[in-house]
């Protein structure tokens, strides 16, 4: 399934036994009647609001042609939206957004070039093609799967922008426990449509959000319920409703030195967006979001939040005003779930990352990330079992890039 050249570096008793395990919970108090299943950059707010907030998310949310379901049609439109292709003349060569931050410091904004399987670039043009879903399995209930976009776009009905975060969130059938899967943005992999693979974030560069749910369903082999595009200002006004938020950093950098921080949403986007300065890149950059993620978590789902109704408004304000979902995605779905998970606290909340075996550099991709197809057959199938909590991944090398 990925490139090979080297790199650098069950049923009724497994569901009666969950049940035993699950510890009991306090109830929520006052007006939150749900909880945020947060993911923008990591972090997104699903539910958790109060019935009177619900006014405030159908205002702010925007909805658009996300998902892929079966049969429908999917385009490859490479040029559309600012997405040009290797070697056009129009890239910028800078990367610092409104607030004058540093992006992740690319100089080279072309769409990843497409390559064939003779190791040569393909041409990408304009194109159709008809979407398939994969069947969903019997045993894994009503178990729900989100896939979580975070795009440097200020304004999708101008510009496509680039998918910088890639998640997977499975919801567990019981609503218990939540798995946020990082998709390295350099994961190697086909891409529909194209006849070659490419990284995992050109799907996204040459046929939007559709693409990607067609790219990244054959490897998780379970269908998409919904897609969610998230862009990082609502990353920072989120971290700000909560008055900002403790992180653990694992891995020194200049300004972050190693141990909890404190960080508003400026300091966030930096924490989150180096890579340069970090053991193992893109993967490592992935890691630090997935800790924001769970501190920024354990702020929203604290007592200080959830009994503070204008901190609660605040929050929902700011998650859903830079929010975009598919078309089928509705608001009293959203506060269904967000009840049915009412809960479900920070250590029900898991983060895993792709299957991967190395970093390699590619003649004609460059830099990218090999996947671990057998690892990724099992994550596929706990995925499929809704048996996440059971996943072991002991091949992804911890340290280094592998190899």
């Amino acid at each position: 399934m990925g490139y090979e050249e080297s790199s650098r570096a069950t049923g009724t008793s497994r569901r009666g036994s969950r049940r035993e395990r699950r510890r009991e919970r306090r109830p929520l108090r006052m007006l939150v009647v749900g909880i945020g299943v947060l993911a923008l950059v990591g972090v997104i707010a699903l539910g958790g609001y109060a019935f009177y907030l619900q006014r405030t998310v159908e205002n702010n949310l925007e909805r658009e042609d996300l998902n892929a379901t079966q049969d429908s049609v999917v385009t490859i439109s490479p040029d559309t939206f600012g997405g040009t292709q290797p070697g056009d003349d129009d890239s910028t060569d800078d990367d610092i957004d409104d607030s004058g931050l540093e992006g992740d410091g690319d100089i080279d904004e072309d769409a990843p070039p497409i390559v064939g399987e003779d190791g040569q670039p393909i041409e990408v043009t304009q194109s159709e093609f008809s979407a398939t879903t994969p069947a969903r399995p019997e045993s894994s209930g009503e178990a729900m799967n989100f896939l979580i976009v975070g795009t440097d776009s200020r304004d999708l009905s101008q510009e496509r922008g680039r998918s910088d975060v890639i998640v997977l969130m499975h919801i567990s059938d019981e609503r218990d426990r939540v798995d946020l899967i990082h998709f390295p943005r350099d994961l190697f992999v086909p891409i529909p449509g194209t006849g070659g693979s490419s990284k995992i974030n050109a799907a996204y560069s040459y046929g939007g959000a559709p693409l990607l749910v067609q790219t990244l369903q054959p490897l998780i082999d379970v269908p998409i319920d919904h897609v969610v595009l998230v862009n990082f200002e609502s990353f920072r006004a989120m971290t700000d409703a909560v008055g900002g938020v403790d992180v653990q950093v694992a891995e020194a950098s200049p300004g972050f030195p190693q141990g909890v921080m404190h960080m508003d949403g400026d300091t966030g986007l930096e924490f989150v967006r180096e890579r340069y300065a970090l053991s193992q890149g893109d993967i490592s950059r992935g890691q630090r979001q997935q800790a924001f993620i769970k501190g920024l978590m354990q702020k929203a789902l604290s007592s200080e939040t959830l009994t503070n109704p204008a901190r609660v408004a605040r929050f929902v304000d700011a998650a859903t005003t830079n929010l975009t979902v598919d078309a089928d995605l509705e608001v009293s779905r959203m506060r269904d779930l967000g009840f049915a998970m009412r809960s479900v606290r920070g250590d029900d909340i898991h983060f895993e990352t792709a299957p991967w075996t190395g970093i390699s550099d590619h003649p004609v991709a460059g830099s990218i990330v090999l996947l671990a197809d057998d690892q990724m057959d099992s994550l596929s199938t706990h995925l499929r079992e809704d048996t996440m909590e059971s996943y072991v991944d002991e091949v992804s090398p911890r340290q280094g890039f592998g190899g």
